[in-house]
């Protein structure tokens, strides 16, 4: 894998922070307009209408910020192992089922935390190639981790293959793009090379042990 910029840690928090702050500010917004309309309301329907946005707006941020933890946070002590099957868990509520169709196939089994996190970004980065939506399925296979993206004009964002490639400096990195940059810094960590490519009109996205790995 290409050496990529090094990001100063102070960056690397602030730009996670801000995009845990992305995910989560849209159903936290709407479940603060949902509060205001029962409390200036006295329509019924309205009010109706303004509990079941709050309700739903408050589920999905609660799946967006459990799929942040495990994705983005400690989650557990160092050198602890996470179950992938309930990683998925937290990966199907998260991705829902409005625009994206999530298929997780990696088995109910007891990875390296690192690992987990690595497939859950690396499953970002499969839905950031379908802007349009599609089916991202998920896979774990002889110890290496596989993310298929099938939509529309599925493709690897410009910026994140420069990124892969190592041609990005740290200063380009935004709240957008620190996401790939962190997959390139979970892989280099678990001891795996991150790749993306294109597989007819299909992306994939790979994580395979690194040659010395193995042989060790």
């Amino acid at each position: 894998m290409p050496t990529n910029p090094i990001l100063d840690d102070l960056d690397l928090a602030a730009l996670l922070c801000s995009r845990v702050c992305h995910d989560v500010i849209s159903p936290v917004g709407a479940i603060a307009n949902g509060l205001e309309v029962l409390e200036e309301e006295d329509d019924e329907e309205m009010r109706k209408i303004a509990f079941d946005l709050v309700s739903k707006s408050a589920k999905q941020a609660s799946a967006k910020l459990q799929f942040c933890r495990l994705a983005f946070g400690a989650a557990g002590s160092a050198g602890a192992h996470i179950d992938l099957g309930e990683a998925g868990d937290v990966a199907m509520l998260f991705v829902g089922s409005e625009k994206v169709e999530l298929k997780w196939l990696a088995p109910r089994e007891n990875r390296p935390k690192l690992e987990v996190k690595l497939l859950m970004n690396m499953m970002l980065m499969g839905m950031s190639s379908i802007p349009r939506g599609g089916v991202v399925t998920v896979s774990s296979e002889d110890g290496g981790l596989l993310v298929r993206a099938s939509g529309q004009k599925a493709s690897v964002p410009e910026k994140s293959q420069m990124l892969l490639q190592g041609s990005v400096e740290a200063s380009d990195l935004d709240a957008r793009l620190v996401q790939v940059y962190y997959t390139t810094r979970l892989a280099q960590n678990a001891g795996f090379d991150l790749a993306a490519s294109q597989d007819g009109e299909d992306v994939i996205i790979s994580a395979s042990l690194k040659s010395s790995v193995v042989a060790a």
